[in-house]
């Protein structure tokens, strides 16, 4: 019986891509034709508009099947939730239907970032009172780590359109500053992720509070280590070469040529991860409460026989999260327009 079962279960993991697109397939097409009638029933609508408002079908294939397999990879893997997942789905199907180098934002946060939270779990298991096997991110998490992003894919598909497009200030100031807001989230929440996941389980001394410079235990919010600033700025480059990568591949040779060079989002998602990692950090250090229980395990509420170490219980990692997010994307397009060659 029990050698059924795991081929049973097999046998479901083959099915469940083949049913999924299955249904993607004509949820795609019946997403198209809808764009199509609208189209052709406000023919008044200016060119420069009706040019970006039509989505190809390819794209709303995309758009649809692409999310998918990424939340369902998601989920066996136990990265998110069924909950997690849902909302994961449809903040992919925003970021593709915009631009593929938005969606490679997403991917390169989501599978890096599942990656860095699997790295030594077992050391975290001793360090993390709510410890989670995977990470096993709930809709909440999944919100507050690309809430900001979808959101500006949102008025960057009502103010520019579908499409990918490089990266110029002074020829496309709007979609230039939106990409990069949305850049600047992932990589905000990537950064912060790599240091978090992987700085506290690298190296043996204790972390510092990066308000105090106070030696605090493994695991406290606020507590920083060079080796996590660093990896933090790898994580926001992370985000910046696939951005970089993804426009160099979907964009036409000629049209990058006439525009301003590309390289330096790569640059800009290191400034992201690092100063998203710092914020995060000087935030959790202040508004958000640590503690330490009998066990020698940080806890984020006080109670009984807790000692408190740093913090107010103020703000909860989630909304830490969302708040240094916001941040960096609405900060980090102006530092990316100073220094832009």
């Amino acid at each position: 019986m029990a050698l059924l079962t795991k081929k049973e279960n097999r046998q479901s993991y083959v099915l469940m891509p083949v049913l999924l697109s299955a249904c993607a397939i004509p949820i795609s097409m019946l997403l198209w034709i809808i764009n199509v009638i609208y189209s052709t029933f406000h023919p008044d609508t200016a060119d420069h508009f009706e040019e970006h408002l039509v989505v190809s079908p390819w794209r709303w294939l995309a758009a649809v099947v692409i999310p998918i397999f990424i939340a369902f990879w998601g989920w066996r893997k136990k990265s998110v939730n069924i909950s997690g997942a849902l909302l994961g789905m449809f903040m992919g199907f925003i970021l593709t239907l915009t631009s593929y180098a938005h969606l490679a934002c997403l991917f390169s946060f989501f599978v890096t970032s599942s990656k860095a939270t699997k790295f030594r779990s077992d050391r975290k298991k001793k360090l993390e009172s709510d410890f989670k096997e995977g990470g096993q991110r709930t809709w909440i998490q999944v919100l507050c780590n690309g809430g900001m992003a979808t959101q500006l894919a949102l008025l960057y598909l009502l103010d520019v359109g579908c499409g990918e497009r490089p990266i110029d200030f002074d020829k496309n100031y709007r979609g230039s500053w939106l990409s990069v807001g949305i850049l600047g989230a992932f990589a905000c929440c990537n950064g912060d992720t790599w240091a978090s996941e992987i700085g506290t389980v690298v190296g043996s001394g204790d972390p510092f509070l990066i308000t105090t410079r106070k030696r605090v235990p493994r695991g406290t919010n606020g507590g920083v280590s060079w080796v996590g600033l660093l990896v933090s700025a790898l994580g926001g480059l992370t985000v910046g070469l696939f951005y970089y990568l993804t426009i160099l591949y979907t964009v036409d040779t000629a049209v990058i040529q006439l525009a301003a060079p590309q390289w330096p989002i790569i640059v800009v998602g290191g400034i992201g991860g690092f100063f998203g990692s710092v914020l995060d950090s000087i935030l959790g250090a202040t508004l958000q409460y640590s503690g330490i229980n009998d066990n020698g395990v940080v806890v984020e509420h006080p109670g009984k026989g807790i000692k408190h170490i740093c913090g107010r219980q103020i703000l909860d990692n989630h909304s830490v999260n969302l708040l240094s997010s916001v941040v960096v994307a609405l900060t980090l397009p102006r530092i990316a327009n100073l220094i832009w060659p």
